[in-house]
């Protein structure tokens, strides 16, 4: 058995937390002009609740409501604001009152508009170049988002569950409680995605990040099916920072029969060997893509199926299309367990797959 590491552990809560908060509203749609309220007919509510469902959030939502005098009403937790403009500033998202107010830090204003904090004044003007974008000054934004929660969440889970299944082995064969379940799991990883993709002989020195984005990407995929709105893997923020971790670690640590093979490929003529080197090198930018679209588009495809049917029991509102609806969504809601896990077994298995590659030995002959 082979314990996590801890360094390992961090490194990748580091380097998902970063790039998710720099980049955590990728999915966000483009700002355009603010029109008049109008009257929305139910299946654009319907689709405007999955788009918000879908984004990262500032706060914890659980469900919300309106008033008869047309009040909206939230049942939620507030989150840390950490923004940098001028300065360090740390304020709670309350202050936004999700979207419907100006927050006013330090005789500043900024206010919350389409999921993005911008600069602007008392009033709340949003300014629009000839494209309808916003020109407001965007302040650097480091704020503890609900899937940077989670991302914390997860990884000190992680680690106490794995701390507690080492120490278990000490003086047993066998370990106790947990690691009874997760002892199998591991064992899978390492003889059937690990050995025979990288080698018995090289295996062991990626055996702690393999180990780590699995449980990681399953876990998190699980978390995602809850009502409590978490969708981390439907960033392509931090699907983006997990397949970066695969390829840096591919590419530091590929021998030189890796590039010669890419470069200059043996035994095969030099007019070949020109034409080949730049798409053999583009291809080692493609893997890394691959591992972040996949893992992005089956998880953001599964949520929106499922929002999609459960909406239509809302649509029906019969005796027959309601349960229907209700009774499809139940079926699609156990598939995507099983999607939960085969996400997080493709993308190691190709994570393994790639380092397996980058340090095969090759015999010229």
């Amino acid at each position: 058995m082979h314990r996590i590491n801890l360094v390992k552990i961090l490194s990748l809560l580091l380097l998902t937390v970063t790039i998710s908060v720099n980049a955590q509203h990728d999915a966000s749609t483009k700002a355009h002009e603010e029109t008049t309220p109008q009257e929305k007919d139910l299946k654009t509510e319907i689709k405007e609740y999955i788009a918000h469902h879908l984004l990262d959030s500032y706060d914890f939502t659980l469900f919300s409501w309106t008033t008869d005098a047309g009040e909206h009403k939230y049942f939620s937790a507030p989150l840390p604001v950490i923004i940098y403009d001028g300065g360090l500033k740390i304020f709670s998202s309350s202050k936004f009152h999700h979207g419907e107010t100006v927050a006013e830090v330090d005789g500043n204003y900024y206010k919350l508009y389409h999921n993005k904090i911008y600069k602007t004044d008392a009033e709340g003007t949003i300014s629009y170049d000839e494209e309808h974008h916003p020109t407001n000054a965007k302040p650097l934004d480091f704020s503890i988002t609900k899937n940077v929660v989670f991302i914390i969440i997860v990884a000190v889970l992680m680690f106490f569950m794995f701390t507690r299944m080492a120490k278990s082995y000490k003086g047993n064969l066998m370990p106790k409680g947990m690691g009874r379940m997760l002892e199998p799991i591991i064992l899978y990883i390492r003889d059937d995605i690990a050995i025979p993709n990288i080698g018995e002989k090289k295996y062991k020195k990626y055996m702690g990040y393999l180990l780590t984005v699995f449980f990681f990407v399953w876990i998190i995929n699980l978390l995602g099916l809850t009502p409590l709105g978490v969708n981390v893997t439907n960033n392509i923020a931090v699907t983006l920072a997990l397949a970066l971790i695969t390829y840096f670690l591919t590419t530091f640590t590929a021998n030189k029969n890796y590039w010669k093979h890419i470069f200059w490929m043996p035994d095969v003529p030099v007019l070949m060997k020109i034409i080949l080197a730049p798409i053999e090198l583009l291809g080692t930018f493609i893997k890394p893509f691959a591992l972040m679209i996949r893992l992005y588009a089956n998880i953001t495809a599964g949520h929106i199926v499922l929002m999609s049917i459960i909406g239509l029991m809302f649509v029906f509102k019969s005796w027959i299309g309601s349960p229907l609806s209700f009774g499809l969504a139940f079926a699609l809601a156990l598939l995507e367990l099983l999607v939960a896990a085969l996400q997080a077994y493709i993308f190691t298995m190709l994570s393994a797959l790639y380092f397996g590659m980058a340090v095969e030995e090759h015999d010229d002959h």
